[in-house]
């Protein structure tokens, strides 16, 4: 790929820190941008084959130069979107962030000196080298190289499934992780132009939350990690692939984490959770009334069952991303032409466990003016794998109940679908996989959640729970039913439940989820 070239709508602020003439430091910012102009609103096309489709895409320049705003450059560039209010108003936001970070570096050097507070930094980074040096020798054998495979179910245009595959090795001090063997580079949106660094940098966050938290996060640790992506894959596709789609690759990397750490320390594996990050996207002009010809856009992000962990059972309906929170309705119903009818956790799709999986969640959108809806989501054809005996989560789906009676069963991955006044979207997340022995699981507890309706009575069953017809647990026969399915399964359970093969959920594809199978990927000969 090309400097500069990335997920689109992501815009990058990066700002010097400067003490008495003396570089000290940089400040940096992300946001992403509702939408960057391109094909269709939001910026996002799920048909997208060249990155050519998907907006204006800002190579590095200086914003400001002295302090003063590039005021042409940014006219220009906000020329190319539908919404350019909002993304000067995001950009400003991402500015005030470095401008602050710089005022509190800044106020720390005139209280301790520049001597000091650049001698501090070196110690953190170094606290940060000897801490990670002892937990990745704690954690991985020396010597042995494990692997682990997800997949991304496809890419938009009809190729899938994807494979994600990532190994990792140790050699004294140093641990190489490796992402040879992973799918070409895809036809559609869906690469994740990942690199080095970033890649270092999730390792870390992962490490450290999950095995050691207090370990002082930074950068301290990188010279201890090797890393290789293969040119040419879905993790370092070649100009000018389309990138709109990575969110979903995000996600994976951090199941990618989990499958290999579990494999040395089972007692810190997490199931497959919400690894990903579903949008939605609503557009048109307002057809009647005051505003009638005015645009409107929305962009609002999903929610669905995280895995169950060591800890106990995955949340309900919430975010791959701890720090989002969802739309309010009340908002959404103030300020778009639409309804929420439903916002609830659909019984039974997180995955049974000792330690349950989130659920994933139903919102339901009754669209009050016609305009094109899209979509972005994943996890329709695989299933998010349970761990330790825990069963895998349920596949998300989305459809459209039209205001004439018919149904239409959507893509993960859609733009530019009509609807129409009382038309009724069903946008249907995944759960998390389940951890641990459902057998192992509290009959009380399991009758508790059939009670407040997060487990059906049928349901129960997969943790060996009888509901009895008074809607309490039937003890007697939970616990016959119990050594029944005791007695058909294997002994020792395997690590990971990934579900049905992928040669089978294929076959059935169709006939399970009322969408074609996609083709599998194959390498470019370029």
């Amino acid at each position: 790929m090309r400097r500069g070239d990335s997920h689109a709508n992501d815009w990058l602020i990066v700002m010097p820190i400067y003490h008495e003439g003396r570089l000290v430091g940089w400040a940096s910012m992300f946001g992403h941008m509702s939408d960057v102009g391109g094909k269709t609103p939001s910026s996002m096309p799920t048909d997208a084959r060249t990155i050519y489709e998907e907006g204006v895409v800002v190579p590095p320049f200086k914003l400001y130069r002295e302090g003063k705003l590039n005021e042409d450059a940014l006219r220009m560039i906000l020329n190319q979107v539908r919404m350019p209010d909002w993304n000067r108003a995001d950009l400003n936001g991402l500015v005030a962030a470095c401008r602050t970070a710089s005022r509190r570096v800044v106020e720390m050097c005139d209280r301790f000196g520049t001597a000091t507070y650049m001698s501090a930094l070196d110690a953190l980074l170094q606290r940060n080298y000897d801490a990670m040096k002892i937990l990745l020798q704690t954690v991985f054998e020396d010597g042995k190289t494990i692997s682990f495979t997800d997949y991304i179910c496809d890419d938009g245009v009809g190729f899938g499934p994807y494979e994600l595959k990532l190994s990792l090795s140790r050699t004294g001090e140093k641990v190489h992780l490796d992402f040879t063997g992973s799918s070409p580079q895809a036809a559609g949106p869906i690469n994740y132009y990942i690199n080095e660094n970033l890649t270092r940098m999730f390792f870390g966050i992962y490490m450290i939350t999950v095995a050691d938290p207090q370990i002082l996060w930074n950068d301290g640790f990188y010279p201890l990690v090797d890393v290789t992506i293969p040119d040419g894959s879905y993790w370092k596709p070649k100009h000018p692939a389309s990138l709109n789609g990575r969110n979903h690759g995000i996600g994976r990397v951090f199941d990618l984490f989990g499958g290999l750490l579990g494999q040395t320390n089972p007692a810190l594996l997490n199931a497959a959770g919400f690894s990903s990050s579903p949008h939605f996207m609503y557009s048109g002009n307002y057809s009647t009334g005051e505003r009638k010809g005015e645009w409107f856009q929305l962009y609002s992000i999903g929610f669905g069952g995280i895995p169950g962990r060591p800890l106990g059972d995955g949340p309900d309906g919430h975010s791959l991303w701890p720090s989002f929170v969802n739309i309010p309705c009340e908002y959404l119903e103030s300020y778009y032409p639409l309804r929420i009818e439903r916002w609830e956790t659909v019984a039974d799709t997180g995955g049974a466990g000792l330690h349950r999986g989130g659920n994933g969640v139903n919102v339901t959108y009754v669209f009050e003016e016609p305009g094109t809806i899209a979509i972005h989501d994943d996890r329709w054809l695989t299933y998010p794998w349970g761990v330790n005996g825990g069963a895998p989560g349920a596949r998300g789906t989305k459809w459209i109940d039209r205001a004439d009676g018919t149904r239409e069963v959507l893509p993960s991955k859609c733009h530019d679908v009509p609807v129409h006044t009382g038309d009724v979207l069903h946008f249907v997340t995944w759960g998390g996989g389940g951890w641990g022995d459902p057998l192992e699981r509290d009959p009380a507890l399991v009758g508790l959640e059939v009670e407040r309706g997060l487990v059906t009575p049928d349901g129960a069953r997969a943790y060996g729970v009888v509901i009895g017809a008074d809607a309490t647990v039937d003890t007697e026969a939970t616990k016959t039913l119990r050594d029944q399915l005791r007695a058909a399964r294997p002994a020792e359970p395997p690590v990971f439940d990934m579900g049905p093969p992928i040669e089978e959920l294929l076959a059935n594809c169709e006939a399970e989820t009322g969408l074609p199978a996609p083709q599998r990927p194959v390498w470019s000969a370029s």
